[in-house]
Order: C-alpha cells, then structure tokens, then sequence
C-alpha cells in the first residue's frame, strides 16, 4: 500500500466525513446539542416538553400502584395454591 499516493488522501477523507455523519446522526437520536459550523450548536427544542414529562409523571405513579396492586393479588393467590387445603379451609371458614 502506498501512503504517498491519492487514494490514501481520498480515503482518509472519507472516513473522517463518515465518522462525523455517524456521530451526528448518534448525537441528534439521542437529543443531544448537534454542532452547527456557522453558528455553534442547534438544540432540540420542544415547546411541550414540561408538560409530557408532567403526564408522563403522572401516568407512572398510577401504573406503579397498579402494579403494586397486582402484585398482593398474586401473592395471594400463590398462597391460597401452595397451602394445603385444610389450613385454606380452616381460614375461610374462621372469615365466616
């Protein structure tokens, strides 16, 4: 291999072009400030943003109780399926 001939300019040429479409592209997937040449960085801006995270939020506390409720009911039913059936019977009849 020649380093001293065109290819090898053009070559590195092309790697660092794609190195730079590659973390641009990682960079703005992400939501992070993407490097503009003329004017410094361009932010992703969202006029709605507060007000997602707030129901975002809000729909997470709901489905944590939710699932904290789930979670008894199948502990009680892994009870009620492990237990013997006497000691089920002798717990139903003394709610009675």
């Amino acid at each position: 291999m020649s380093f001293s001939g065109p290819y090898f300019v053009l070559a590195i040429i092309a790697m660092s072009t794609l190195g730079w479409m590659f973390t641009t592209w990682v960079r703005a997937r992400h939501g992070y400030p993407v490097e503009n040449e003329w004017t410094g960085t361009v932010d992703r801006t969202d006029a709605d943003a507060g007000r997602k995270i707030d129901l975002l939020s809000n729909e997470n506390e709901k489905l944590v109780g939710r699932i904290s409720r789930l979670e008894e009911r199948i502990a009680v039913l892994e009870r009620i399926a492990t237990d013997p059936a006497t000691r089920t019977a002798r717990d139903i009849d003394a709610l009675r």
